[in-house]
């Protein structure tokens, strides 16, 4: 099985696309597939090169097995739609240049949210004469309306127009939650050619445990009850009702809350925070892969939080299953679909999107409970384990990768 991957994040970047994409291919090559993945040189999201890396026409690289092709795009950082889409359209075309010359494909994946990299799987599964499989991690467009980046538009439409040509010429889509799903099967797309493989953890990178000692004594930590927000620090996020619940909890020195990551609110979030006075709000700024557990297991209550608009009614965030993985209690500030996992795990608490109050009330609420808090975290560990397990959602897109490539050797 020889599987060719287009993907515009990859590691060392952390978001969830790099994490998801690399967390399966590497299952994937010790499965016996040969992976090579198409992608650019690491900059997300601030638009920064990272350290030991150049913006080369090609450059090849090996990870865990993985053949790993980056190639020359326009880098920008995560802020700006049109900047963002020349980032995006630069990879559509130096992606499917390279493309062109992996030899011996079987399958071609794509993964969004944006879809000019499907665009180009696309080309290239017509040009190798080999089927392409559109894995579905968000509705794009639509949440550049949902962030108020753009308007609705003769853009936007040719844009949805180009989104579903996409979802019907791919052989399968593989969705990342239900609610994808029916959204697109509600607007013509065969359900049966979508597949549901979510979001998961690795259950052995993502363990619980004791606070790190040097993180605790590094933020000024002792004795607070640790509110953490771990991610893209994005125009999505809606992380200002941060800000507003520290300040409505500026007296309660029981609470503090870390902000960890980097994105296009990052400043801006950070000055406000410091204008008004708010030594309660710890950011912490952007940290590599190991570092990231050692967040999680730094935190009581790990903040899942995005703005009010019905098209993230649909999501389940990545972050979701990393802190129930590290028996970490959940503070969920989303609607939909999350919300029925969050509830059949028993753990965590729902308060309505961006609801500073209501933010607030439920921190204090988890602070005087430590045990409830802490037997939240223990039913979110064992729900994951159980539900959403990387190893065997990986398994599960493998085994959907190789029924594409039998049926379209089956008809040459």
């Amino acid at each position: 099985m020889r599987i060719l991957f287009l993907t515009d994040n990859f590691p060392p970047e952390t978001n969830a696309p790099a994490t998801r994409t690399f967390e399966h291919t590497r299952r994937w090559v010790r499965s016996g597939a040969k992976v090579c993945v198409v992608t650019t040189a690491p900059n997300s999201p601030a638009g920064k090169i990272f350290a030991g890396y150049r913006n080369r026409i090609y450059q090849r690289e090996q990870l865990e097995g993985i053949e790993t092709i980056r190639v020359w795009t326009y880098i920008t950082a995560n802020e700006g739609f049109i900047r963002r889409t020349l980032d995006y359209m630069s990879f559509m075309v130096t992606g499917f240049l390279a493309g062109l010359f992996v030899r011996r494909v079987d399958v071609i994946v794509c993964t969004s949210p944006q879809f000019f990299t499907a665009c180009a799987a696309y080309v290239l599964s017509v040009f190798k004469r080999r089927p392409f499989v559109f894995e579905l991690r968000d509705l794009w467009p639509d949440s550049i309306l949902a962030v108020g980046v753009m308007r609705e538009s003769g853009a936007i439409r040719a844009l949805k127009r180009l989104e579903y040509f996409l979802y019907r010429k791919a052989a399968i889509i593989v969705s990342v939650t239900h609610s994808f799903k029916q959204v697109l099967s509600s607007n013509g797309v065969p359900a049966d050619k979508i597949t549901v493989i979510p979001n998961g953890a690795d259950l052995v990178a993502f363990q619980p445990g004791e606070k790190p000692q040097d993180l605790v004594e590094r933020h000024g930590l002792s004795g607070k009850f640790v509110a953490a927000y771990i991610g893209t620090i994005g125009m999505a996020h809606g992380l200002s009702t941060i800000l507003e619940a520290a300040e409505k909890l500026r007296a309660d020195k029981r609470i503090a809350f870390v902000v960890v990551g980097d994105g296009a609110e990052r400043s801006m979030l950070q000055e406000r925070a410091a204008s008004r006075g708010l030594s309660n709000v710890i950011f912490v700024g952007p940290v590599g892969k190991e570092d990231v557990k050692r967040y999680w297991r730094l935190c009581d209550a790990g903040l899942v939080l995005l703005k009010d608009r019905p098209v993230f009614r649909h999501v389940l965030p990545s972050k979701m299953f990393e802190a129930m993985a590290t028996a970490r209690p959940i503070v969920l500030g989303v609607l939909g679909e999350s919300v029925g996992v969050l509830e059949a795990a028993q753990a965590g608490m729902v308060i309505p999107p961006e609801d500073a109050d209501a933010l607030a009330r439920t921190l204090i609420v988890l602070a005087a409970a430590p045990d409830r808090a802490i037997a939240m975290g223990v039913r979110g560990r064992r729900y994951v384990e159980t539900e959403f397990d990387r190893e065997r959602l990986a398994a599960a897109m493998l085994d959907a990768l190789r029924g594409v490539s039998a049926r379209c050797h089956a008809r040459s």
